[in-house]
C-alpha cells in the first residue's frame, strides 16, 4: 500500500508510521514540519527493512501550498491508497484570552489543511482507498468538555462532521473516509493539555490501532466517528 501521513514527526503519527513501515509491501511519505524529526524516522524504518520504505517530506499545513504538495506526493509516490491526516495544533487558554489570529491557527492546521490536502491528493486516491482523519473525543457531541480547550474541541468537532459529508461525497469514487476520535493518550500534546495527567494508553499502542485501522476499517465503516478512548482525559 502507498500511505500519506501528517504530523508524523513525534507521538501516535510517528508510532503509527513505524508500524505501516514493518509491513510488507507498504510505502509510506510521512509529512511534518520538521525535518530532522521526519528524516530520523525515515532512516529507522529503512534500515531495519533494508530498504527504501519511508519518504520523508518536509511541509508546513499551515502555510504552505497543497497543489505542490501534491505534485511531490506524486512524484515520490504516485497513487495512494491510505491518507492519514493527523497533524494537529492544540490551544490550551481561557476563551475569554483567544485571539482571533490564535483561533484562525488552531483551524487552519486541524480543519482547513485535512480539507484542503484531502482536495488536492483526490486524484490520486485509488478506488477502494481510505481516508483517515485523527480526530478527539472533545469533538464528540455529548462527551466531557474541558476549560481552556474551546478552540481545539471545537475544530476537532468540524472535522468530525467534515468527515461525514466527504463520505457521503466520495462514496460514489468508493473512496471511504473516517475518523478516529482519540480520548487521553500519552503525547506532548496531551502534556500541554493536562499538564502533569498520566493517560491509560500510550502512544505505541495507539499507533497499533491506528495503523491497523488504516488499512483495515474502512472495509468495514464508512462516514463513522468513532471514539477510542479508555479515559478522557
Amino acid at each position: 500500500m502507498n500511505i500519506v501521513i501528517t504530523g508524523a514527526s513525534s507521538g501516535v503519527g510517528r508510532e503509527t508510521a513505524r508500524v505501516l513501515a514493518a509491513v510488507s509491501g507498504n510505502r509510506l511519505l510521512v509529512v511534518a514540519r520538521n525535518l530532522m524529526k521526519i528524516q530520523a524516522l525515515a532512516g529507522e524504518c529503512n534500515l531495519k527493512k533494508q530498504e527504501t520504505v519511508v519518504q520523508p517530506l518536509q511541509f508546513d499545513l499551515g502555510n504552505g501550498s497543497f497543489e505542490e504538495l501534491a505534485l511531490q506526493v506524486n512524484r515520490q509516490l504516485g497513487k495512494i491508497d491510505i491518507l492519514i491526516n493527523n497533524a494537529g495544533l492544540l490551544l490550551n487558554k481561557p476563551f475569554g484570552s483567544i485571539s482571533a489570529s490564535e483561533f484562525d491557527g488552531i483551524f487552519n492546521v486541524n480543519v482547513r489543511a485535512p480539507f484542503m490536502l484531502t482536495q488536492a491528493l483526490l486524484p490520486l486516491l485509488k478506488e477502494g482507498s481510505h481516508v483517515l482523519n485523527i480526530g478527539s473525543m472533545g469533538g464528540v457531541q455529548g462527551s466531557v468538555k474541558f476549560p481552556g480547550l474551546s478552540v481545539y474541541s471545537a475544530s476537532k468537532g468540524a472535522l468530525s462532521v467534515l468527515t461525514e459529508c466527504l463520505a457521503a461525497e466520495l462514496e460514489e469514487r468508493k473512496i471511504a473516509v473516517n475518523c478516529l476520535a482519540f480520548g487521553s493518550v500519552q503525547t506532548e500534546m496531551l502534556a500541554k493539555a493536562f499538564p502533569g495527567y498520566e493517560a491509560l494508553t500510550t502512544a505505541t499502542a495507539m499507533g497499533e490501532f491506528v495503523a491497523d485501522f488504516a488499512m483495515k476499517g474502512h472495509k468495514l465503516f464508512n462516514g463513522k466517528v468513532l471514539p477510542v478512548s479508555l479515559s478522557t482525559p
